[in-house]
């Protein structure tokens, strides 16, 4: 009985094995008919079925890449010991390391602080204070927050993800900026500081021909939450290209939040079509801050450098009061969710070049303590943050670390609606697997910590807060592997002026 039972499951086994065989081959047939008769790849054309292959593994060449072959400094636009950093600071785990720094200390370019014989004891060590922002607005914003969050649209990320930042933005006490895809109200449910941006299509407060409404301005500073308006003229990814939001992530909501058909793909102007010149930039400066009663700054690329000092001179010659109450300087290595590539590799000047040029510029034409300096781009670890301090911003804001909080993994695909992490995506499948409570405790690990960490770089210099770090208190390594003082590399125009 058991002999003709086992020699049934055999038979069911052989058929069964035949048939997937049977189903294989004719795979193989019907894919070999379509590669040698398609026209569009010549890789399958004239390799059909295995050809594919090569296909395959490129994709798959990506991930094997980034597990199995880089090293830990390698990878870009941000490498495994970045990506670790911020990890470990998320979940709040010890995020000390041993035996040696794995990084290469002689590699042109790089920043070294200069540690002080006589640290600030931690008794000394004094808290970030606040720093006021708008002295001219009927509703200044005063803040000691240190390390933000940059500008992330609703659409551009996901609702969870939006969530998880806001709450985590609300414990960490530092604000969050909403990208210029207008409020959502996932940004005020939080109950963080809002920071709203205007993009160059006005999302959230545009009239039906796209201009802006100053009622609608109205209407969002009329939100105790919303702090201050930035004006973006351009992105550090994309100068000169405006927002792009594929149709597949334009919902019925954010549809309707930005004003926008839905299921069609959002794409803003290259720039504000109102604004010609600097005057017009200072125009619409004070269109806003009238309406909103709040701090209104500006967001940009450097690139025509020379555009900084015309600029400051207009302020001048109309009054400081007309200036705008801050500058966020945006990096040509900064990210996005979707650019064209020649904009992504080589359009406007990286931010280690371009901060000093705006700190110096607003020196010398005596607006310094006029206007507030927002440093972004690329910036997610404690140095990169003590670098700006030392350059002379009074902020520090990161889009990209703030992601990896939240569990990026640096996948790139935040243009496809595939996110795997469910952040850039509205796969609500994907989505599942972000619950907002469990990282918004992450986001605010991981911005406290940054904050902790930069304390304690500034104390090893012998200051006592990290807004006291200057120029001296870091090197830079040349070509020839020696390094050089930050305030040689970029002279302090003030001392340079006292010198002449």
């Amino acid at each position: 009985m058991f002999d003709n039972l086992a020699f049934q499951i055999l038979e069911i086994m052989a058929v069964l094995f035949i048939f997937v065989i049977g189903i294989a081959a004719l795979v193989v047939i019907v894919v070999y008919i379509i590669d040698v008769n398609q026209t569009r790849q010549a890789i399958r054309r004239n390799y059909p079925v295995i050809g594919h292959f090569r296909y395959i593994f490129e994709r798959l060449g990506e991930f094997f890449r980034q597990y199995f072959f880089a090293m830990d400094r390698e990878e870009m636009p941000f490498n495994r010991a970045q990506r670790s950093w911020v990890y470990r600071a998320a979940m709040g785990v010890d995020n000390t390391v041993a035996f040696g720094s794995t990084r290469e200390l002689r590699t042109p370019g790089n920043v070294l602080f200069v540690n002080c014989p006589y640290p600030t004891l931690g008794q000394d060590a004094v808290e970030p204070t606040p720093l006021s922002i708008g002295p001219d607005c009927p509703n200044p914003y005063a803040t000691a927050s240190l390390f933000n969050i940059s500008g992330m649209s609703y659409g551009a990320i996901s609702r969870p993800a939006v969530l998880a930042l806001s709450n985590g933005a609300r414990m960490a006490g530092c604000w969050m900026n909403t990208g210029e895809g207008g409020l959502s109200p996932y940004h005020l449910q939080g109950g963080a500081d809002v920071v709203f941006q205007i993009g160059t299509a006005k999302y959230g407060v545009r009239d039906p021909q796209g201009n802006l409404d100053a009622d609608k301005v109205r209407d969002i500073a009329a939100h105790s939450n919303v702090k201050m308006f930035e004006l973006k003229l351009s992105q550090g990814a994309k100068p000169g290209k405006g927002g792009i939001l594929p149709g597949g992530k334009v919902t019925e909501e954010i549809a309707r939040i930005r004003g926008i058909p839905a299921g069609s793909s959002s794409i803003s102007p290259n720039r504000h079509p109102e604004v010609n010149n600097n005057g017009e930039l200072l125009d619409m400066v004070g269109r806003i801050r009238k309406a909103a009663g709040k701090p209104v700054g500006i967001k940009f690329v450097v690139g025509a450098y020379g555009w900084l000092d015309s600029l400051c001179e207009e302020i001048n010659r109309r009054g400081t009061e007309h200036a705008p109450d801050f500058v966020t300087v945006d990096s040509a290595d900064g990210g996005t969710g979707a650019a064209p590539m020649p904009l992504i590799d080589d359009m406007g000047i990286p931010l280690r070049e371009s901060l000093p040029m705006v700190v110096d510029c607003l020196i010398r034409h005596g607006l310094r303590e006029r206007i507030r300096v927002m440093a972004s781009g690329k910036l997610v670890t404690p140095a990169d943050v003590a670098w700006a301090l030392c350059i002379g911003a009074d902020f520090v804001n990161s889009a990209r670390g703030f992601m990896f909080a939240l569990g990026c993994i640096q996948a790139l695909q935040c243009n496809r609606n595939t996110c795997p992490t469910g952040i850039t995506t509205h796969n609500q499948y994907l989505q599942h697997g972000l619950v907002a409570e469990e990282k918004a405790v992450r986001v605010c690990h991981y911005a406290r910590s940054v904050v902790m960490e930069v304390g304690v770089i500034a104390h090893s210099c012998g200051v006592h807060a990290p807004r006291e770090l200057r120029r001296y208190h870091a090197r830079v390594v040349l070509p020839n592997g020696l390094s050089i003082p930050l305030n040689e590399l970029h002279p302090d125009v003030a001392v340079a002026s006292a010198g002449q």
